[in-house]
């Protein structure tokens, strides 16, 4: 069997592809389940990345659950609720955990059908970019269960409660044009040039000092979730780091100099 996940890292960007074409990259069994966390745990520990890219290989970004593994009820979807509720727990919420973990920012590039946990998926990114042949669907509703990856916490957070209940309720399919109108998606190109405008995006965010780009990540993940004062607290501390780095001499430096940083891991 092919690797689920593909890793390849040009400069200091990594590019992660779903490599399930033809199960449309379906997000059922630990093989990518591993593969996933692995991939998240590689960089982190590797301080020369500084951006990340997702998508997936063939015409499907990724198509969530394996629908035929629900119906024959095996894998994920196997056993009594006992035994389903601990294969969700450790099986593909491992995902959304060690996605939102990455100290990197992270881009969605959609270049295909992003159906429930697919959806949800694209949504554990910071940044999505659509082909305009992409879709999304949170579909759950639609095969009688309910968002398990997560999803009823992600989508809210990216288009707002009311557009997010429209989705999960109805299970409808919108089309990248519409998911550009509800700020699920940044903007929305030709399919030939998503990766090309996914990477160079990455490569721009890139070119940052690493430790203000970890820092900012860090501090936009928490301000979902916490006071603004305590929130200004943790900035304080941040900042006092982040202004005895030598990177932030070198950016100080470049700027009066008028020339791009060399900036170092």
């Amino acid at each position: 069997m092919t690797d689920p996940l593909l890793y390849t890292q040009s400069g200091h960007v990594v590019t992660l592809t779903l490599n399930r074409p033809e199960e449309r990259n379906a997000l059922s069994d630990d093989a990518m389940f591993d593969a996933i966390e692995d991939a998240c745990r590689r960089i982190n520990r590797d301080n020369t990345v500084r951006a990340v890219v997702l998508t997936g290989a063939g015409k499907s970004f990724c198509a969530g659950g394996n629908v035929k593994h629900m119906r024959d009820r095996e894998g994920l979807f196997g056993g009594n609720p006992a035994e389903i509720r601990e294969s969700y727990r450790r099986g593909i919420q491992r995902v959304p955990l060690a996605i939102y973990e990455l100290d990197v920012p992270t881009i969605a590039a959609v270049n295909g059908a992003a159906i429930g946990a697919g959806c949800d998926l694209a949504c554990m990114c910071d940044i999505r970019i659509a082909a305009d042949s992409a879709v999304f669907a949170e579909s759950f509703v639609k095969l009688g269960i309910i968002p398990g990856d997560g999803g009823a916490w992600l989508l809210p957070r990216a288009i707002g409660m009311s557009r997010a209940a429209e989705m999960a309720f109805t299970g409808d399919m919108i089309d990248a044009r519409t998911a550009l109108e509800y700020g699920l998606v940044s903007r929305v190109v030709a399919p030939d040039e998503l990766l090309q405008d996914a990477t160079a995006l990455a490569n721009r965010i890139a070119a940052n000092p690493p430790e203000a780009l970890r820092l900012t990540k860090r501090l936009l993940r928490e301000g979902q979730h916490m006071r603004l004062s305590t929130l200004l607290e943790m900035s304080a501390g941040y900042q006092a780091l982040a202004h005895h780095t030598d990177n932030h001499h070198e950016a100080i430096t470049a700027f009066f100099e008028k020339r791009p940083g060399n900036f170092k891991p």
